[in-house]
């Protein structure tokens, strides 16, 4: 199967370097024009379906990317990582590896565990695979989640430093995957 992921567009939170986590935040205007401008790239690629996140910034950019060319279908578990306390706050602190620690498995100040993503990215992963085998996929999310989907595709040995695999606004990649 073919997957392609992608982040969302910018958003005045991410400008700004807030972090949003769960909170249902637009694309702005320069976000909108970083989908479009993925679209051109992705212009000759064709996708049998495509998964997003529910938030609004994810929804967004997946319509501006398909359309209706191919369903969309959203799908929780593609949902941002929930910042608990941090939400709202500047991202520098939670630019901390202690929250891409496998084996720390930090929750501090309520963020969503590391394994926590990591289950239900396989989740996903796991029912996509079985259900669109053979086809190719278009998942339209968010930074932590972009970024455990490529460790988990990429089979990343857990105790590396996942934070140097950077996921900017409207990142892309295609990977093939094959499940386990």
């Amino acid at each position: 199967m073919q997957i392609t992921l992608v982040r969302h567009g910018q958003t005045d939170y991410n400008n700004a370097k807030i972090l949003q986590g769960v909170s249902n935040i637009p694309l702005n205007d320069t976000g909108r024009k970083q989908a479009t401008t993925l679209k051109q790239r992705l212009k000759d690629t064709n996708f049998d379906i495509c998964f997003s996140s529910p938030l609004i910034r994810a929804m967004e950019t997946a319509m501006i990317l398909v359309g209706d060319r191919v369903e969309i279908i959203r799908d929780d578990r593609l949902i941002e990582r929930n910042m608990g306390q941090l939400e709202g706050k500047d991202v520098s602190l939670y630019n901390s590896k202690k929250y891409w620690d496998y084996n720390l498995n930090s929750n501090d100040l309520d963020v969503e565990s590391i394994q926590t993503i990591f289950k239900r990215c396989e989740e996903f992963l796991s029912y996509i695979s079985e259900k669109y085998k053979d086809k190719s996929v278009l998942v339209v999310s968010h930074g932590a989640v972009t970024r455990a989907l490529h460790h988990i595709i990429s089979n990343t040995d857990k105790n590396s430093n996942m934070l140097k695999f950077k996921v900017d606004n409207c990142f892309c990649e295609t990977l093939e995957y094959k499940d386990k």
